[in-house]
């Protein structure tokens, strides 16, 4: 079945993957969170829907949504480094450990059990969504950042773990940035361009050296889903400046509540089903 009969085949899905781009995209522009932890979920329920095994979807969820994050970040970086908010300092001095981190999480994602990345997903996503609803307003609980060795430690653990679970930088580095009293608004913009640290190295290594599951989705390349990328992709870098300008609009801290709880929600519903 080539990728013509299979979209005319599954026209439900085709427009889910569009949903699901449209939906990072707006996500991404409004909230300041990355479309990775919205894209992972909904490909790993909607691939099972295909009949793809938990373990074999995760993988592929996680390896496309990185996918993804290349073309949308680099859209992000340019808006936020026009407003000023892109710290190229900080950058300079992460990005090398971030690299190591993603190299060791990507290569890692190549050799592991679905299982485990489900758990670690569900871990990352309930704690997000917990950090949203209750310290998102908080005081931060050091006044800057540690020094070099602990800033390589964040930086290292930001690029495993986001490469593990298909994420960018930004559920992790923003609340972790902002802990130690860092501008919110540099966060979320640096977060952009530390999603490309993450996003483009970690998507070629599960690319050239995960083994396609048997049980895979058509379409699938390594552990990469091409359907779903070619889906999703485009919808995304066009609909996150309409994030933006609802966020001028609507009250953000209100929608972000609400997705706190669906995320929440999310992340139990995960762990939930690796119990039953």
């Amino acid at each position: 079945m080539n990728i013509i009969e299979f979209i005319t085949n599954n026209i439900t899905t085709f427009f889910a993957l569009v949903a699901t781009g449209i939906f990072a995209g707006i996500l991404a522009g409004l909230l300041g969170v990355g479309g990775g932890i919205v894209i992972v979920p909904v490909l790993f329920f909607l691939f099972q829907s295909f009949g793809v095994s938990p373990e074999s979807a995760m993988l592929v969820a996680t390896a496309t949504s990185l996918a993804t994050i290349v073309p949308t970040s680099v859209s992000s970086i340019r808006s936020h480094h026009h407003k000023g908010n892109v710290d190229f300092e900080l950058l300079k001095r992460w990005a090398i450990f971030i690299l190591i981190g993603v190299l060791a999480g990507s290569w890692l994602v190549t050799r592991v059990d679905g299982t485990l990345l489900t758990i670690l997903f569900g871990v990352i996503a309930t704690l997000s969504a917990l950090n949203m609803l209750f310290r998102s307003s908080k005081a931060a609980l050091f006044q800057q950042l540690p020094g070099t060795a602990g800033q390589s430690v964040m930086g290292t653990s930001i690029g495993f773990f986001s490469s593990m679970v298909g994420i960018g930088g930004g559920t992790i580095s923003v609340p972790l940035l902002t802990l130690y009293n860092y501008p919110a608004h540099k966060a979320v913009g640096t977060a952009a361009a530390i999603g490309l640290i993450i996003s483009l190295p970690g998507a070629l290594t599960m690319l050239a050296l995960g083994t396609t599951p048997v049980d895979a989705p058509v379409g699938t390349f390594g552990l990469v889903n091409v359907i779903g990328f070619i889906c999703i992709v485009p919808l995304t870098v066009l609909f996150a400046p309409v994030g933006a300008s609802l966020a001028a609009k609507l009250d953000a801290v209100k929608l972000k509540r609400v997705f706190a709880i669906v995320l929440l929600f999310t992340g139990l519903r995960m762990l939930a089903q690796l119990a039953l």
